[in-house]
């Protein structure tokens, strides 16, 4: 009963975002807290619910001062370079630009927090996108699929997971898996160029102004009210510039519902270029710091954030301006968060994913058993994403190896076949980050859900086959 329920919530809960029925908060709320009372547990909510914050209040607190930090270094103008860099690659063309968001996705996954990269990402591309009308759920698919394929790296999370959960080096796990995920990674980039000559062919072939090409560093990123020369010229005519990917209606190319476009304006006051180097220094010690675990990593942005406010806008006034500047996108991911912690505190407290994981670890056939490693990676794909990293590695992937254990298959394999349903883990309504990223970028999350699944599916498919391929699974 309790696995048909789980099931059914979840079920529920991904039909109504996806047809936009209820937005993720209501939804993460209201819809577990039914299934709690369906299944006879309604007293005991409260309970499950104060037990699901407590476990993703440090997430909340991390994401909360995450964003004000990265908030305050993108005004100072820190990503700047970073811009200017990618609009000399991109250019005004589609292709480059789904291309390098990619890129620039997996670079700066190397610290190995999903929250930082997305917002480095989005920061960097939303202007481009919404400059050339390019579709923003291409923009969030392909960095959360890149992402995904990056989050194995072993001070990522999912492989410290299963080397703790099995007792095993982490080097021992992802070392082997390497080619595996090159593979995936370099299907994400393949991905990235067919999904950017869709977009190049949805908006026409766009070109510079050959006169305003050496500004593109600063036009393409300024921010504008719909006046003066738009130095951007069509190719080919027709209006699908304000159409989406998948056919919907958009909100135009220059800018958002109320025709306003927002960048990276080169000449906003709250730049503070003399202090760059501190700013970049200060970046560079928090993300050694956190990859070296000094700190907890809310502590480590919480000292972040104070310090940066503290050196970059010593008037209180200005601090406070700041802090306001980014009140909504702190107030949207840390609510996303805590609303979260309901779905997962009635999801584990009620026992409905310990059910859920017994049935499916229960339905494999007694003649697979040879072939763990690869019924592993499989069932990863769905159950990291309907599950959270823990639940799986340290509910899921325990019972699973010995499963394997009995029928010759080493923990290892295990651990390696566990790392394939990253790609799509990434885009799970269960991540926190992922709220960052469709916030960020103005994206609903049943529009990314929607778009995004196929896509990460497939790419953890192909890690999985070339893990075989290549006889690591």
């Amino acid at each position: 009963m309790l696995t048909v329920l789980g099931f059914a919530m979840i079920a529920t809960f991904l039909v109504l975002i996806m047809m936009k029925k209820m937005s993720p908060i209501a939804a993460l709320v209201l819809i577990p807290a039914l299934f709690c009372v369906a299944v006879g547990q309604g007293a005991q909510l409260g309970d499950y619910v104060i037990e699901g914050v407590g476990k993703l209040a440090p997430t909340a607190a991390m994401l909360m001062f995450a964003i004000v930090y990265f908030g305050v270094m993108i005004d100072v103008g820190l990503f700047d370079p970073i811009v200017r860099g990618i609009l000399r690659f991109c250019k005004a063309d589609p292709v480059r630009i789904v291309v390098g968001t990619a890129v620039l996705a997996a670079i700066v996954s190397l610290d190995g927090d999903g929250s930082t990269t997305f917002m480095i990402t989005v920061s960097a591309m939303y202007p481009l996108y919404k400059r050339l009308g390019m579709s923003l759920v291409v923009m969030t698919g392909v960095a959360a699929t890149a992402n995904g394929v990056m989050n194995t790296l072993p001070w990522g999370g999912p492989t410290a997971r299963a080397a703790t959960a099995l007792e095993l080096d982490a080097a021992d796990i992802f070392v082997p898996m390497i080619p595996a995920l090159g593979m995936g990674l370099l299907f994400v980039f393949v991905l990235a160029y067919v999904l950017g000559r869709r977009e190049r062919k949805r908006i026409g072939y766009l070109t510079l102004d050959e006169a305003l090409v050496p500004e593109t560093d600063t036009v393409l990123v300024a921010t504008g009210g719909g006046t003066g020369p738009d130095p951007i010229k069509r190719a080919t005519g027709g209006s699908g510039a304000d159409r989406d990917a998948d056919g919907d209606a958009g909100r135009g190319a220059d800018g958002d519902a109320d025709g306003g476009f927002q960048g990276l304006d080169p000449h906003r006051a709250t730049l503070r270029p003399r202090l760059y180097w501190f700013n970049a220094g200060l970046t560079v010690a928090l993300l050694a710091a956190m990859i070296l675990e000094l700190m907890p990593i809310p502590v480590l942005f919480l000292l972040g954030a104070a310090l940066a406010l503290t050196v970059n806008y010593p008037n209180m006034a200005e601090q406070k301006a700041r802090i306001a500047a980014h009140a909504d996108n702190v107030l949207n991911v840390s609510g996303m968060v805590f609303a979260a912690a309901v779905f997962t505190g009635v999801l584990t407290g009620t026992g409905m994913v310990k059910h859920m994981a017994d049935w499916l670890v229960g339905a494999i056939p007694e003649g697979m058993g040879p072939h763990m490693g690869l019924v592993t990676g499989v069932l990863s794909i769905p159950l990291t994403y309907f599950m959270s990293n823990d639940g799986f590695y340290f509910g899921v992937v325990p019972v699973l190896a010995e499963a394997g254990a009995a029928h010759g298959v080493s923990p290892l394999e295990i651990a390696r076949a566990s790392l394939v349903g990253q790609a799509l883990h990434m885009s799970s309504p269960l991540v926190p980050a992922v709220y960052v990223l469709v916030g960020m970028a103005k994206v609903e999350f049943g529009d990314h859900t929607r778009f995004t699944v196929k896509w990460a599916a497939l790419t953890s498919l192909v890690v999985l086959a070339a893990g075989i391929l290549f006889g690591i699974i």
